[in-house]
Formats: structure tokens, C-alpha cells, sequence
């Protein structure tokens, strides 16, 4: 019951915010109020329904060391970008063509703000808290990274194999940050850093998703596997790579700090169905 009321909660506030902020697009300026707004509106909602429902403080979105939290994972998001990028344009598939729009990518600070945070509310703070509470971390990470992946299916230039490198580089990824700090805020900060530098810098597609024009007029051209063609660089096996060893790196720190949910019993797994 709580799951559901957790979920209805937040989506309610994703799809009228990022349906304002879609029909706000051709206003940069717009997009950006409104996409920001939408981000805190959504976070205020999670720590109230969260409330609500469990009887307890949202430490997961907790104020205390949040803009810290936030900045070490939208370091780590762009450094990750950055390296893919990188790689790319070494083999000759990466040209940039001159500059591209200040104001477009504006724009998509808003946008992708609004789109990080509030898919990691829903992806980490419910699914992935509810079912690995289930379940345990193992299993929780590899059913929600996947329903992640499948959920950018329905992008403009969405393809199986993008959903399949969404699901490895950044469904399995995000969770992992998640159960390696035990706050949204480093995998919200790692999502937009990700999302931003990818389209808002360095002018890429970023999942398919017709993406607007950022800082950077670019080309990318070459093999798929290595381009990501129309889904972009998330498609590229650059990218998977990248994502499948800061999956490895956080799940080695949530080890060592004991966050790694053991795969509950049945008769403890019932239990917790109680709302």
C-alpha cells in the first residue's frame, strides 16, 4: 500500500511538471523555472509521502550534507561523460563543428533537472528501496535496472540494444550509487551531470530522446557500437564500459560499509508487507 501511495505521489508530480516543462521548451528561460521547480516540487512530495507512509524522518533526501552529495556525484556524472567523449573523439568519430546555443542549453538545465531527479525518486527511492527491502540488494538492482532500461523504449530513436546499455551504464549504476551512500542526492547529481554534459555541453543525443541544442555544435559519425548512432552515446560500448565499472566501484564500497541487503527469507519477506 505505502509503494503504491509512494508512487502515485511522485509520478503525479513528474508527468504535470515535465509536461510543463516540455510545452515550455521553445522558452529556455521557462524551461529552466519550471524545471527546477519541478525538481524541488517532486523532492518535497517524496519526504512528505515518505513520512506519510513509513513513520519516519526521509533521511535519503535529508538537507544535511546534500549539496555536498549532489556535487560529488555530478563530478563524477561529468568526468564519466567527459571520458566517453573522449574516446570517441581519439578514434576520429567525435567533431566539433563550432559553438553551439547558449540559450538552448539553458534550457536544458531545466529539463534535465527536472528528468534526473525525478527518475531517481521513482527508480532509486521507491522501486528500488521497496524491492530490495523484498528481495535484497542483488536482485533489486537487476530488476530495477532493467525496468529502467525498458522504460527509454518509448524515446523517439529508441532500439532494444539502447535500452539494454541504459539498463547496464545507468539503471545497474544508479542503484549501486544508491546502496553505496544511502542518499539520492549522489545518484540525482550523478544522473544530471551524466544528462547534461552529454546534451547540454557537448551537443550529443542522450537517449534517443531528440535532444536540443547545447554548448557545442558536434558531429559524431562512424560504427554504432562506438557512436551509439541516433540513440547517441549511451548506445556506445564506451559508455557500458564506463557504467559497468562504477557499478563495480560502488558495490565494492557498499560492501565495505555493510549497505548490501542480504536476500531476505520468505517468512521476513511477508512480514514486510504490512503497510
Amino acid at each position: 500500500m505505502r509503494f503504491a501511495k509512494q508512487l502515485v505521489t511522485v509520478l503525479a508530480v513528474a508527468l504535470v511538471g515535465n509536461q510543463g516543462v516540455a510545452a515550455a521548451r521553445g522558452n529556455p528561460w521557462l524551461t529552466l523555472a519550471l524545471g527546477t521547480a519541478t525538481a524541488v516540487l517532486a523532492v518535497l512530495a517524496y519526504a512528505w509521502v515518505v513520512r506519510r507512509t513509513e513513520r519516519r524522518a526521509p533521511v535519503e533526501v535529508g538537507r544535511d550534507g546534500a549539496a555536498a552529495a549532489i556535487g560529488r556525484g555530478l563530478l563524477i556524472g561529468v568526468a564519466m561523460c567527459g571520458a566517453v567523449i573522449l574516446n570517441i573523439a581519439l578514434l576520429g568519430h567525435y567533431e566539433v563543428d563550432g559553438w553551439g546555443s547558449p540559450t538552448g542549453a539553458v534550457g536544458l538545465l531545466g529539463f534535465m533537472a527536472a528528468a534526473a531527479v525525478t527518475e531517481e525518486l521513482l527508480y532509486r527511492g521507491v522501486l528500488f528501496r521497496v524491492v530490495e527491502e523484498r528481495t535484497g540488494t542483488w536482485v533489486a538492482l537487476l530488476f530495477t535496472g532493467a525496468v529502467f532500461g525498458a522504460s527509454h523504449l518509448f524515446n523517439p530513436d529508441a532500439s532494444p540494444w539502447g535500452a539494454v546499455a541504459i539498463s547496464i551504464e545507468a539503471g545497474f549504476m544508479l542503484a549501486a550509487a544508491y546502496a553505496a551512500t544511502r542518499t539520492l542526492w549522489v545518484p540525482i547529481g550523478l544522473h544530471f551531470g551524466w544528462n547534461f554534459a552529454l546534451g547540454g555541453v557537448f551537443g550529443a543525443e542522450v537517449s534517443g530522446g531528440d535532444t536540443a541544442k547545447g554548448l557545442l555544435d558536434a558531429t559524431f559519425s562512424g560504427p554504432t557500437p562506438i557512436t551509439g548512432g541516433a540513440f547517441g552515446p549511451e548506445g556506445s560500448l564506451y559508455a557500458v564500459a564506463a557504467g559497468v565499472v562504477l557499478t563495480a566501484v560502488f558495490l565494492r564500497l557498499a560492501h565495505r560499509r555493510g549497505h548490501v541487503v542480504p536476500r531476505r527469507r520468505a517468512d521476513r519477506a511477508a512480514a514486510t508487507l504490512a503497510p
